[in-house]
C-alpha cells in the first residue's frame, strides 16, 4: 500500500540540511524555533553529522525534516529507512521531485503535521550485494537505482543477466540499470524507461545504450532476484543512487533484490499528487532554465 495512517506522535524532531544549502542557518533555526514554540523538542545539524546519525539509529527522534533537493532525500532515506523514521522534505534544491514542501510554505505545512493532517507514503528500496569467490565483499541499499556499467573507458561491456537463477540475456551496453519505481523518474527515465507510480513494488531492468542486444525495459516482480556478471577487457563499476562508483573485477557477481527496508515520506497532498505533478516536473527542468 502507498499509504499508512499518520500515527506518529511528535515529541522530538531532527532538522537536517545539505551542507551547501543556501540560507541553511536561518531556515533551520526558524523551523526549530517554530517547533519548540509548539511543544516539540528539536535540534538541527547537517545531514552527515555524527550525532544526528547516532540519534536516528537509537530511534531517539520521531521525524526527520530535511532541507535540500532530491539528492538530500536519497541520503535521508538511506539513513532513516532501517529505523522506520518518517522524512519530511523541504525543497531548497533545483528539482525537488521527491520533496513535499516548498521552501516558503514550511510554516503552513508544519501546522498540518502538528495537527496530524498527513499520511505516510511507503517507497521500496533495493539491496545489492557484490560477490567475489563466494563471499560478499560489499552490500548497499538504493532508493533510486543500482547501476552496473562501464568505467571511464568509452566501450560497451557484456553483462550476463539471470533472473531467479534462470538466464535472461547478455546485454552488450554501457550498463544496466536496476531501478525501483521511485528511480523510474530518475536515471531510468533519462535512459528511455517507463514511468512507474511510486506505490508499485517492482524492479525495473533497463540497459544503457545497448548495442545489437536487448534494448527494452523489463519490469520484474518484487520477489525477483537479479544476478549480473559483467565481462570486460577494460573497466566495470557499480554505482548506488549516484554515489561514487565501486570497482568490479572479472568474475565478480552482483545480486539485486528488494530490500526489507522501506522509506517513509511524509505527505500532505492527496494520493493523486504524483500524476498531477508529473508533467510540470517533466517540462520545467530547472537546470536548463539556469543555463538559459
Amino acid at each position: 500500500m502507498i499509504m499508512s495512517e499518520s500515527k506518529v506522535s511528535l515529541s522530538c524532531v531532527a532538522i537536517a540540511a545539505h551542507p551547501f544549502v543556501k540560507q541553511m542557518p536561518d531556515d533551520v533555526a526558524a523551523i526549530s524555533a517554530f517547533l519548540k514554540s509548539n511543544g516539540v523538542d528539536s535540534e538541527y545539524s547537517l545531514l552527515h553529522d555524527t550525532r544526528l546519525r547516532e540519534r536516528v539509529k537509537a530511534k531517539e527522534i520521531d521525524m526527520l525534516i530535511v532541507l535540500g533537493g532530491d539528492g538530500t532525500m536519497l541520503r535521508a532515506g538511506h539513513l532513516c529507512a532501517p529505523h522506520q523514521i518518517p522524512i519530511l522534505g523541504i525543497n531548497t534544491g533545483k528539482f525537488g521531485f521527491l520533496m513535499e514542501v516548498k521552501q516558503d510554505q514550511w510554516r503552513k505545512s508544519l501546522q498540518k503535521v502538528l495537527s496530524g493532517d498527513f499520511w505516510l507514503e511507503n517507497r521500496m528500496m533495493l539491496k545489492a550485494e557484490q560477490w567475489r569467490k563466494n563471499e560478499i565483499i560489499g552490500e548497499w541499499e538504493a532508493l533510486n537505482e543500482i547501476v552496473v556499467s562501464r568505467g571511464m573507458i568509452v566501450r560497451p561491456i557484456q553483462i550476463d543477466t539471470y533472473v531467479d537463477d534462470r538466464f535472461l540475456t547478455t546485454y552488450v551496453a554501457d550498463g544496466l540499470i536496476a531501478s525501483t519505481p521511485t528511480g523510474s523518474t530518475a536515471y531510468a527515465l533519462a535512459s528511455g524507461g517507463p514511468i512507474l507510480p511510486p506505490e508499485l513494488r517492482n524492479i525495473l531492468l533497463l540497459p544503457i545504450s545497448p548495442h545489437l542486444s536487448v534494448d527494452r525495459a523489463i519490469v520484474l516482480a518484487e520477489g525477483a532476484t537479479v544476478a549480473v556478471t559483467p565481462r570486460s577487457d577494460h573497466q566495470s563499476v557499480i554505482s548506488v543512487d549516484g554515489q561514487d562508483p565501486i570497482h568490479i573485477i572479472e568474475g565478480d557477481k552482483i545480486t539485486i533484490h528488494a530490500s526489507e527496508h522501506t522509506v517513509q515520506f511524509v505527505r500532505m497532498q492527496d494520493p493523486g499528487y504524483f500524476y498531477r505533478n508529473l508533467t510540470p516536473h517533466m517540462y520545467n527542468n530547472p537546470a536548463i532554465q539556469q543555463i538559459l
